[in-house]
């Protein structure tokens, strides 16, 4: 039956033959996709380098904005927040103590090492009035609201 399906299809062990010029230009274009793959991934990942994602809970009240994230085992003068124009960044540093080798670990599910999150906040923020507290493995940032300025109605004139 589903060699019926193939020949209906015109799919019955034809080959799609390209003319020599297009041919050839599939596989000059192949090779250049390739090399530029190669090199970008030379430029911009270095096999050495990983860093991992913090995870965050983002909610508001009527006032500010909030963000949550468990972040336990790293001391507060590791932690790094930035904001630029509408983006919050969190960066930091979980730091392994001791040196454990590969073949011992039975499970190995925590991250060490470098990680960063950011996100962008729906609203501006009043950037002085930031705070960012540390307890008991949690970072809370609270995010001051900027007060909302009126909408002013522009009359257009005809002429």
């Amino acid at each position: 039956m589903a060699n019926f399906f193939k020949k209906l299809a015109g799919l019955d062990n034809k080959k799609i033959i390209f003319n020599d010029e297009e041919e050839q230009n599939n596989k000059a274009n192949k090779k250049i996709n390739n090399e530029i793959d190669k090199n970008t991934e030379d430029e911009w990942i270095d096999d050495d380098y990983e860093e991992g994602q913090l995870s965050i809970d983002v909610y508001q009240t009527a006032k500010t904005i909030i963000v949550k994230s468990t972040i336990a085992g790293v001391k507060s003068e590791d932690i790094d927040i930035s904001i630029n124009n509408d983006m919050l960044t969190i960066r930091g540093k979980r730091e392994h103590e001791g040196e454990i080798k590969d073949e011992d670990y039975l499970y190995r599910e925590c991250y060490w090492g470098s990680f960063s999150r950011s996100v962008i906040l729906p609203v501006e923020v009043e950037a002085d009035k930031i705070e960012a507290v540390l307890e008991n493995g949690v970072l809370t940032i609270t995010l001051p609201k900027a007060k909302i300025s009126k909408q002013i109605s522009v009359k257009v004139k005809e002429k």
